[in-house]
């Protein structure tokens, strides 16, 4: 299996919380929400301890810009699922508001960067469609279906159909920036 990275990245700070290398073909992505309002550098920060003991192979900061913590060759510590992470790209993506009460909201940027990175990670990995069906069986998961976790928030939960549209819109048309948020 040869595996590569995302040219979109900004930043690139690999942490040691992972396993290498992962046993499986990427199939999956799985976008997991922070929990907090954070840049690429907070991000790197906590994944980089390792008393932390979680990982994601990127990070996307409130403000779009990308950070690579775990190579995709690499089982990232994010799901609580070692079977979905040695299966799925894993990326955690900052809020734009904290709490419960908010609904974890991710921002504009950040999202737009979710989305260019997923078409990315299809592309580069034969996948030829981002399906969300609820359980493990899509191509797009979630950290609540391995775990009892409330991630990725009711916000991205609630806008998985979007994501998935929009990823695929630009698989479809060939779309998808190759560049660098800025």
């Amino acid at each position: 299996m040869a595996f590569t990275n995302s040219k979109l990245v900004s930043l690139t700070r690999i942490s040691p919380n992972r396993n290498s290398p992962r046993n499986q073909p990427i199939t999956k992505i799985t976008p997991h929400h922070m929990a907090g309002v954070n840049s690429i550098e907070q991000f790197a920060d906590i994944v980089a301890n390792p008393n932390r003991q979680m990982s994601a192979n990127y990070g996307i900061g409130n403000d779009g810009r990308i950070v690579l913590t775990c190579p995709e060759g690499d089982r990232s510590w994010c799901s609580s699922s070692p079977w979905n992470d040695n299966r799925a790209v894993t990326i955690e993506v900052s809020n734009s508001a904290y709490g419960d009460a908010s609904g974890w909201p991710i921002g504009t940027a950040a999202y737009n960067s979710l989305i260019n990175l997923c078409v990315d990670i299809c592309k580069r990995n034969g996948i030829p469609k981002l399906i969300f069906t609820g359980d493990t069986s899509g191509s797009l998961t979630f950290h609540y279906m391995y775990a009892a976790t409330a991630c990725p928030g009711p916000w991205l939960k609630a806008h998985a159909k979007d994501l998935c549209d929009k990823v695929n819109a630009k698989l479809n048309a060939g779309g998808g920036t190759t560049e660098k948020p800025v």
